[in-house]
């Protein structure tokens, strides 16, 4: 870990003045200590297109996974190339390690580039509350199980599929994808919550305390403890946001990531109790984040998406062709046109496009002020990233 020593007296009359100087030159970010000084204005190319491809969640901890050829790498956010291209594929960081493929197998680097657990899993997740799934075997006949950060295998391999802990828990299933169950486990391995949930939604893991589970063909919401504190009765169910989550009574919810392209009927929003706040009117593009949360009015070809908030009141106006996963920081990547010919810009909670249209792709998110944009065609095009 990095430690600073300075005079704190001199450090907080530094930041007066450079806050004040910010604000007479209206900018919007400000590098912080240990990054580049460089003041950067809002949608401002920090770092000049140049990669073939990124890690699509962008920088985490400090560093971001770019590709270079067919190898990747890791930047840090000056655009530094601090660990070589070398990897068959990479992700994120997380919890100070990342997964990276070599030779069809996968380990774990720390933020060196050091290979702190060898390659030697044939499918891993990223460590999350110290531990990590990993995958010993194919994928139709191998099992899963949890190392720590140091490669044991703390929880021997046993399930047919396995998730990330979240809340102290972790999701896992017993049995094969048509005919098993899917329980929770605590950290120590123990079944905390027997199998017996076809699915569960979000992504497989606990949100605030809940988490949405398939029991025949309805979806309801169980707490930690197993209980289902709202009935199942939902034809579809996403993860809790800021006390609601996304609901739909005649289909399926659809995200926005292409990966997650499926039909939707009409969907609206429940809060804890299983209270309808939202009624079901609009197709959900994602889950409430910064407050608001996008929505869709007609079919995929010619509807458009706009943002309500938390009462279900439309505050941006439906005139976007796609998004991706509502706001991050303070802004939202939108597109104007269709998926072939249109350009990705951000706008604010206003609705103000602060960033106009004019990137051909763009990261799920914006982290760390920083969000990867690509400038040209799908076969020459470059990434870069862009200040928020």
């Amino acid at each position: 870990m990095l430690t600073y020593s300075y005079n704190h007296h001199r450090h907080i009359y530094s930041i007066v003045l450079i806050s004040l100087f910010c604000l007479l030159l209206g900018c919007d970010k400000i590098k912080g200590i240990g990054e580049s000084s460089t003041v950067y204005k809002t949608g401002e190319m920090v770092i000049k297109p140049q990669f073939d491809d990124v890690e699509l969640n962008g920088f985490s901890e400090g560093l971001a996974s770019v590709e270079v050829g067919d190898k990747w790498g890791f930047i840090d956010k000056t655009g530094r190339m601090v660990i070589t291209p070398q990897f068959d594929c990479s992700s994120r960081f997380s919890d100070g390690l990342t997964n990276v493929r070599v030779g069809g197998k996968w380990g774990f680097i720390d933020k060196e580039g050091k290979m702190v657990i060898s390659p030697q899993f044939d499918e891993v997740g990223e460590f999350s509350e110290g531990l990590a799934p990993v995958r010993i075997g194919s994928i139709e006949k191998g099992k899963y199980g949890f190392i720590d950060k140091r490669g044991k295998m703390v929880i021997p391999v046993q399930f047919d599929d396995a998730h990330k802990f979240s809340e102290g828990l972790a999701s896992v299933r017993i049995g094969n994808l048509e005919k098993g169950r899917y329980g929770f486990i605590d950290k120590r391995g123990k079944m905390v919550i027997n199998p017996q949930f076809n699915q569960v939604g979000g992504v497989f893991c606990f949100s605030e305390g809940l988490a949405s589970v398939e029991v025949g063909d309805k979806w309801g919401v169980i707490d930690k403890t197993g209980k289902m504190v709202i009935n199942p009765q939902f034809d579809a169910l996403s993860a809790f946001s800021e006390g609601l989550v996304g609901f739909s009574v005649d289909d399926r919810i659809e995200h926005i990531d292409p990966d997650y392209n499926c039909p939707s009927g009409k969907s609206g929003f429940i809060d804890k109790i299983g209270r309808v706040v939202i009624k079901p009117q609009f197709v959900i593009g994602f889950e409430f984040s910064d407050g608001l949360a996008a929505v869709r009015i007609g079919d995929e070809a010619t509807g458009k998406w706009g943002f309500i908030d938390k009462s279900g009141k439309m505050v941006i106006n439906l005139r976007f062709d796609r998004t991706m996963l509502g706001f991050s920081e303070g802004l939202a990547p939108v597109r104007i046109g269709n998926e072939a010919t249109g350009k990705w810009g951000f706008i604010d909670k206003t609705g103000k496009m602060v960033v106009n249209p004019q990137f051909s792709a763009v990261g799920l998110i914006i982290k760390e002020g920083l969000v990867p944009v690509m400038i040209g065609d799908d076969k020459t095009g470059k990434w870069g990233f862009i200040s928020k």
